[in-house]
């Protein structure tokens, strides 16, 4: 069985094409590893990209990624609504094929320790990889974001796992480490009143009391004059999306708006998408190669 894994890294840069351009085209030039998806947002100002193949592959990818990010990427000059610390912000591994979750996690200490040798960027390990419960979740250790850091490091408990005790100074750090998959998820709202999207966003959350692994925030999206609720869902079996879109939707009738449509950050599983579930979610990006399975047949032919 062909061994497949997973890569969803996040880079701090939604705006600037020619750097995005750059991006795509070292990670394409990997052997081993395939490009599924590439998903940029500039009031975010992030992009996402998708990544499928062998460790070796993978591995070559991230390299060739951290050597276009940190040299073109300055986190001094950066501004966006999503939380970041890092030119590289977040580099997860996730088990697709003839791969565990110890795999990940064993693959993801072998990239992190590089990375911060050949680049210079500290690394801490998060989610599965973590050596510590404060670093299992991403918003702790991404609380502060790179402006925060210098004062945050500076602290023993956030030494980081590998690499200077200092961030980088213009690449700040990067999370990186092992977990299952996960759904990113926006609800664009009929209204551009973020304080609305933040109320939804505190109704719905985990960390309030609200939907089981479920975590949101609200922002402001200028490009459209629109709220957003963007969210992370953590476990679609436990939460599907129907819920969490049915729950955002009755949160907003609330406050007198309703849902001017939804989007798909990168690719999502097959089995978080029931038939027909792309129109009862309003998806607005929706098409075939958004789907995981999908789109790694369409390269790999399994």
């Amino acid at each position: 069985m062909q061994t497949l894994i997973e890569c969803v890294p996040n880079i701090s840069e939604g705006r600037r094409t020619a750097v995005i351009d750059r991006a795509v085209e070292a990670v394409s030039g990997a052997p081993g590893a395939a490009l599924l998806n590439c998903s940029s947002d500039e009031d975010h100002n992030r992009t996402v990209l998708t990544l499928v193949g062998s460790r070796d592959g993978l591995k070559d990818a991230i390299r060739r990624l951290y050597s276009v990010c940190v040299a073109d990427i300055d986190l001094r000059l950066h501004s966006g609504v999503h939380p970041r610390m890092g030119a590289v912000d977040v580099v997860p591994f996730v088990p697709i094929q003839g791969a565990t979750m110890d795999d990940c996690v064993v693959l993801s200490r072998e990239i992190g320790e590089a990375i911060a040798t050949e680049f210079g960027v500290p690394v801490f390990l998060y989610a599965k990889s973590a050596v510590s419960e404060q670093r299992r979740l991403l918003r702790n250790v991404r609380k502060g974001g790179f402006e925060g850091l210098p004062a945050k490091m500076r602290r023993p408990e956030w030494t980081p796992d590998f690499g200077p005790t200092s961030p980088h100074p213009t690449a700040g750090a990067s999370a990186i480490g092992a977990r299952p998959f996960l759904i990113a998820y926006n609800i664009q709202l009929d209204t551009p009143d973020v304080r609305i999207a933040e109320s939804i966003a505190r109704a719905v959350r985990e960390s309030s009391g609200g939907l089981p692994g479920v975590q949101a925030m609200g922002v402001f999206l200028a490009a459209r004059n629109q709220a957003q609720v963007s969210m992370n869902v953590l476990d679609f079996t436990r939460t599907p999306l129907l819920r969490v879109f049915d729950e955002v939707r009755q949160q907003a009738a609330r406050h007198g708006v309703g849902i001017a449509g939804s989007e798909i950050v990168g690719l999502i599983p097959q089995a978080a998408l029931p038939a027909g579930a792309e129109h009862a979610l309003k998806i607005e990006n929706f098409r075939p190669d958004l789907v995981l399975e999908h789109a790694i047949h369409a390269h790999f032919g399994n």
